[in-house]
């Protein structure tokens, strides 16, 4: 007969139910990481203070009583002011819930204030999920609901064993501290819950928990699809700054800055890799006015080119639709990129995964949302062209007006702020790029990226020189190496003082391919600027890239995919994580209504390709089970038969005398479950003040002959009761 399993006391309920509360306290506040949200300092103190209440759970009485009634007060006034000096809502909300949740997990609670750390951290969770698309957030949400679950079943248990219990009374200069909290040993708490646990309703436990996510899976599955606009609004509470330079103004070395840094800018997924270019350029930004050295929007563009702000879901755009069947690019912006998409080149038709505000610049090809996006928004394009040619018939009338008004010379794309001598230094080098001739800006193009590869070295670690003047012209007069940008912008002075209207873009070139989830990355150290120059001879911005080591295209993209594709193959390990993001895109945070068609037509065609297996081989079992039956019989085929048979029989009689062998020499026979179970409470009295009598019958079940045996069930009686004693009394070190 078998003991009674044991079961944890009242004491070790309630210090399970802290413990797990301050592990869900933890889980909570995790959602500060990718967040973003300052309350980094904060995070970090509520976690140090939680975890080391949870190592010391004596901790929160040494807390003056009045320092207890003072702190619901102080997180009142704490919350008043970040409102009043931020001037934001969403960020000192999430902050007065850290503040809250510290307040909780850090001092001694009733059932209520248990339940209040569950709302808590829910709240907080599902700010994360509903104002990021973070793949840590998947792994949260399951970790937060198993430890929330066993938090709900540790306080009925303890509830239930402990009702009527009086919580900690308040003692001269703090709180007593409570009997559970008295003497904890996590060590032995953790092995008393192992010794607890039947693996029989663990197993049942995990295979419910795996049930409720593989039904929620269903569910999302076939549930239609809807949007929730504009993420319950929480994003209007939230102020965003972009981590990039891609703004309406750059100065020199904000792209540089990009560049250090290696992370994940945006994912492209192609339905036809054949179609990437050779070197993709990703427009985003177009500046065209340059004062006080650096470049920048002007607002003569931004009210001409900018029409009013839309809001809708698709955008269509000034490509008319091609022949065949249409190419689709979908695209995957990181936050804290920009408010600009990048784009390849003019497209048939944008459609966003919800409705968003934005304002699209057909005549620049430029695409600004409203606000920075605080998680990754997603767009698909459809029949995107790829060139490097930007058409503008319209500023080379506007072109020929200014010039018979005398006008030309004030406009952005051609104006010069500057001094005499820096503006004889930008004719002396036009001289040297033209030969003293007119060219058209093609050429141009071409030959001033040379003149400037043989001036300058390609560096990021550059300087500009002292000195007084401009400081693009004090570069462009030097010898000294530059960087992307500091070529681009003295190519665009060099267009200029020859007369050609130009500008400085920027965005992302090149890209490399994931060999994992099949998809093109950019990486932030993937910006880029270059300039455009306008062709009046056929009303077209080209694209000139002057950095050295830098292709310039000749008219249309050529897409050399094979070679291309196999130089950009990125199999690192960081693109094996990448392409788990890209996943969880692809198949969780932009499956909408086309995706959830699709992917239940797969399963039911999977489904139904299975079935049909399944009935053509029962088929053909059936076929041959028919065949063999109806065949003739003759005495070589019986003869098989017996044979196989008479094999069969003597294979049973050899394994049953051998099982029957190992017996007789006392192997491959189970334990005695009396055995079994005197070795357990020999394991539970282990160092513990117990009765030696007990201890000797325990020892004689264990070892002892079957003859010798005690009465089993009254050694069980026995040993319980002797174990409970021993509990009460202090462990002997050494033992």
């Amino acid at each position: 007969m078998e003991p009674k399993r044991p079961q944890l006391n009242p004491d070790e309920l309630l210090q399970l139910k802290w413990l797990l509360g301050g592990l869900l306290v933890l889980l909570s506040v995790g959602t500060v990481f990718y967040l973003e949200i300052d309350a980094w300092a904060l995070t970090a103190v509520t976690a140090a203070a939680v975890a080391l209440v949870i190592a010391r759970p004596g901790l929160p009485a040494l807390v003056p009583a009045w320092g207890h009634r003072l702190a619901f007060p102080a997180i009142v006034a704490i919350f008043v002011g970040d409102l009043y000096l931020t001037k934001e809502v969403l960020p000192p909300i999430v902050r007065l819930d850290i503040l809250l949740l510290l307040y909780r997990g850090s001092s001694y609670r009733k059932r209520r204030d248990d339940l209040q750390i569950i709302v808590l951290g829910l709240f907080l969770i599902v700010v994360a999920g509903v104002l990021t698309v973070s793949l840590w957030f998947a792994a949260q949400i399951l970790a937060f609901t198993a430890c929330a679950l066993a938090f709900l079943l540790a306080i009925t248990l303890a509830d239930a064993a402990g009702a009527g219990r009086p919580g900690p009374a308040e003692a001269a200069g703090g709180m007593e501290v409570p009997a559970w909290a008295a003497q904890v040993h996590w060590a032995r708490l953790l092995r008393r819950l192992r010794a607890v646990l039947d693996w029989r309703v663990v197993t049942l436990g995990t295979l419910l928990f795996a049930g409720v996510v593989g039904l929620s899976a269903l569910l999302f599955l076939a549930i239609p699809r809807f949007q929730l606009e504009n993420s319950l609004f929480l994003e209007r509470f939230m102020t965003r700054k972009a981590r990039t330079g891609f703004s309406d103004s750059i100065k020199f070395g904000d792209v540089t800055d990009i560049q250090q840094d290696d992370g994940v800018a945006v994912s492209v997924d192609v339905s036809d890799p054949g179609l990437i270019p050779a070197q993709p350029y990703w427009r985003m930004v177009v500046l065209d006015e340059y004062r006080e050295g650096s470049f920048r929007m002007s607002p003569v563009l931004r009210r001409d080119a900018f029409p009013a702000e839309r809001s809708d879901a698709q955008l269509r755009g000034v490509a008319r639709a091609q022949r065949g069947a249409p190419a689709f690019w979908t695209f995957y912006l990181e936050a804290g990129v920009s408010r600009y998409l990048p784009l390849l080149g003019p497209f048939e038709m944008l459609r966003f995964r919800e409705r968003q505000n934005f304002r699209f610049a057909d005549r620049l090809g430029l695409v600004a949302l409203r606000d920075e996006p605080v998680s990754m928004t997603a767009y698909r394009i459809q029949g995107m062209l790829l060139t490097g040619a930007m058409p503008d018939p319209g500023l080379a009338s506007r072109l020929g007006r200014s010039a018979e008004t005398g006008a030309i010379a004030n406009l952005p794309m051609l104006k010069l702020n500057l001094i005499e001598a820096d503006r004889g230094v930008l004719a002396r080098g036009v001289a040297e790029i033209t030969g003293g001739g007119k060219i058209g800006a093609e050429e141009f193009g071409v030959r001033a990226s040379a003149w400037l590869a043989v001036r300058h070295g390609y560096s990021l670690e550059s300087r500009i020189p002292a000195g007084t003047g401009d400081p693009l012209v004090r570069w462009l007069e030097s010898r000294v190496p530059g960087h992307c940008e500091l070529f681009a912008g003295a190519l665009v002075l060099l267009a200029r003082e020859a007369g050609l209207p130009a500008r400085v873009v920027t965005g992302f070139k090149g890209g490399t391919w994931n060999a994992f989830s099949n998809n093109l990355t950019l990486r932030n150290s993937n910006a880029h600027a270059w300039c455009e120059v306008f062709d009046p001879a056929t009303a077209i911005w080209r694209r000139v890239d002057p950095t050295p080591g830098a292709a310039v295209p000749d008219g249309p993209e050529t897409t050399q995919a094979a070679v291309a594709q196999a130089a950009r193959v990125d199999r690192s390990w960081s693109a094996r994580l990448d392409s788990l993001r890209v996943f969880w895109y692809r198949r969780i945070v932009n499956f909408d209504q086309r995706t959830q068609v699709e992917t239940l037509q797969a399963v039911k065609t999977a489904t139904q390709e299975t079935g049909r297996r399944l009935r053509e081989g029962l088929e053909r079992a059936v076929t041959r089970l028919k065949t063999w039956l109806l065949a003739p019989w003759n005495l070589e085929r019986a003869g098989r038969w017996l044979a196989l048979l008479a094999a069969l029989a003597g294979t049973a009689w050899l394994a049953r005398n051998f099982r029957l062998t190992l017996r007789r020499a006392g192997l491959g026979r189970r334990e005695d479950p009396v055995r079994r179970a005197a070795g357990r409470w020999l394991v539970r009295l282990r160092g513990l003040h117990a009765d030696p009598v007990v201890l000797a019958e325990l020892q004689r079940l264990r070892y002892g002959a079957p003859a010798s045996w005690p009465e089993p069930a009254a050694v069980w009686r026995r040993a319980r009761h002797t174990w409970r004693e021993a509990r009460r009394r202090p462990v002997t070190p050494g033992v």
